[in-house]
């Protein structure tokens, strides 16, 4: 199994780890269990015509949801057939109705149940899964060691890619408090305690643009287009998650009590 060189916690171990990212990743790569899933799926995944296809064959299904960072729903296959077999053309597909959205990217991926051709059968399918695979690999395996870098690998991965879209602010917003990763990130660089989820829907998204626009200047997701914002984020986030793991009380005040000091 392999084990990133991951020397210190915290914000200095994450810049650590952002120079060593590259020739971890190639080493990663390398493993012979990866490129024998890899070799496998590039033979086979073209020759799939059904959800039913996909998530009858183990080896096939392990390489596609390992690159959605959905793996731990290996063993959902009724689940996941659901997501693929409907697409996502239609506002009623199942994808489109989830919280998590990264089961409409995997069924958009693939679009068995929107096209008569899915896009596992076009050239380069296969290398972009792969690619995908193996980024999300290398991040799973970084969370084994620290969750908080795996948090803050992907919300540099998807937060770029969300203030990129079209829509409202709010539906920005609300699209990151259906995503729990990224909620996650938020949430602790914003010093907000676990049972803030519990609070009135309305009341998390206005809590959420106004402690942006103290800390950021801005209550726009699409700010964090700017790489500097990103990281100013990831920052913030790797040090209240630092401090909230030396006073552990912290954490445990009241979403009522944060609300209404962020609020005065």
């Amino acid at each position: 199994m392999f084990a990133p060189a991951l020397p210190a916690a915290g914000y200095g171990g994450w810049i650590i780890l952002k120079r060593t990212a590259a020739s971890q990743q190639a080493a990663f790569n390398t493993q012979p269990q990866l490129k024998r899933d890899e070799d496998y799926f590039r033979a086979n995944i073209g020759k799939v015509r059904t959800a039913d296809e996909l998530v009858a064959d183990r080896r096939l299904l392990r390489v596609t949801l390992g690159a959605f960072g959905l793996e731990g729903d290996i063993n959902n296959r009724a689940f996941i057939r659901k997501v693929l077999a409907e697409g996502t053309l239609r506002e009623s597909a199942f994808s489109n109705r989830l919280a998590d959205k990264q089961y409409q990217k995997l069924a958009q991926a693939f679009g068995f149940g929107d096209f008569t051709t899915p896009r596992n059968a076009i050239g380069g399918f296969a290398d972009k899964i792969i690619s995908q695979f193996r980024q999300r690999g290398f991040e799973a395996a970084v969370g084994e060691q620290n969750g908080n870098f795996r948090l803050a690998m992907n919300i540099e991965r998807e937060l770029p890619a969300l203030a990129a879209r079209s829509g409202s602010e709010d539906l920005l917003w609300l699209t990151v408090l259906g995503n729990a990763p990224m909620r996650q990130v938020f949430q602790t660089a914003f010093g907000l305690p676990d049972s803030f989820a519990s609070v009135d829907l309305d009341r998390q998204l206005e809590t959420l643009k106004a402690r942006a626009g103290s800390a950021f200047g801005s209550e726009s997701l699409r700010q964090f287009s700017d790489p500097k914002k990103l990281e100013d984020l990831v920052r913030r986030f790797l040090v209240q998650a630092d401090v909230g793991n030396l006073q552990p009380g912290t954490r445990g005040l009241s979403a009522l009590t944060l609300l209404q000091n962020f609020n005065r």
